[in-house]
């Protein structure tokens, strides 16, 4: 009960230094990337999670690509599956906990 009534303290100061009026107008509505190319990472929950973009200084990035800790995580797979039959390389795909849907991006 104790961190619940902490909590709804907290909220309060932070209510009290939202700022009044419209938020909208601070947010642009197109963000224009400097001409280049630059690779940012990130952690998720997964691992690493890497971004390489590439801008003409266009609002719209001539290319963009997402490196997913799913798909480093299959790379790894021939190499610690050789010598297992194939049922268990089954158990060993499940095992890397990987999201397919993340591996083609």
């Amino acid at each position: 009960m104790l961190e619940v009534k902490e909590s709804v303290k907290i909220l309060r100061q932070a209510l009290k230094d939202i700022p009044s009026g419209d938020v909208h107008q601070a947010i642009p509505k197109k963000i224009r990337p400097p001409k280049g190319s630059i690779y940012r990472r990130t952690e998720s929950p997964r691992g690493d999670l890497g971004y390489y973009i590439v801008s003409d200084g266009t609002p719209v990035p001539s290319r963009v690509k997402m490196r997913s800790p799913a798909f480093t995580a299959l790379s790894v797979l021939d190499e610690i599956s050789r010598g297992w039959m194939i049922s268990d390389v089954i158990a060993i795909l499940g095992s890397l906990d990987i999201v397919l849907g993340e591996i083609d991006r």
